[in-house]
């Protein structure tokens, strides 16, 4: 195992990552008891799953800040997104509070927080590329940064799973 952990760390460091894979898990206290998912083949680099909520954003949690955007099939439903409206840094959101909308040339589309918490930071990059969102909604596409303020209300939404199956007991 030392020896499989020390090959994905050199592997990291090749890709730019200058962190070791023990700073990509969460602290105790903030969503430490979320499940962990494997990325690639790597067994070292582990991060915080995402968990959905049913408006369609997702949040993934490290080192107590979440990442918030929104999923694969809100996206997909939402068409070519033209314009992002986001908060502003330092507001101060509870959980399913409205921070925000996407447009796309179908529909308009208010986004709400996963969780409660302060935006610590927005995605600048969607100024100029809104597209982002539907070619990266979960890497490059994400919306906000936010403090996690309650980590318990993260066991209020779903795994990815139940998300998939949530998606499909729609389409039923």
């Amino acid at each position: 195992m030392a020896v499989a952990a020390a090959a994905a760390w050199r592997a990291l460091q090749r890709v730019g990552l200058s962190r070791p894979p023990s700073a990509f898990l969460a602290r105790p206290g903030c969503g430490a008891a979320l499940p962990r998912r494997r990325l690639g083949t790597s067994p070292a680099l582990l991060l915080a799953a995402r968990r959905f909520t049913d408006k369609h954003e997702w949040i993934a949690v490290e080192n107590c800040i979440g990442t918030v955007g929104i999923s694969n099939f809100a996206q997909e439903a939402l068409g070519d997104v033209v314009y992002c409206s986001l908060p502003e840094i330092g507001m101060k959101l509870n959980k399913q509070d409205e921070f925000g909308a996407l447009e796309s040339v179908k529909a308009a589309s208010e986004l709400y927080s996963p969780l409660t918490g302060e935006v610590t930071e927005i995605n600048t990059a969607l100024a100029d590329n809104p597209g982002l969102v539907n070619k990266s909604c979960y890497q490059d596409g994400w919306l906000i940064k936010m403090t996690v303020d309650n980590p318990s209300e993260l066991d209020e939404l779903m795994s990815e799973e139940a998300y998939e199956k949530y998606i499909k007991s729609m389409e039923d």
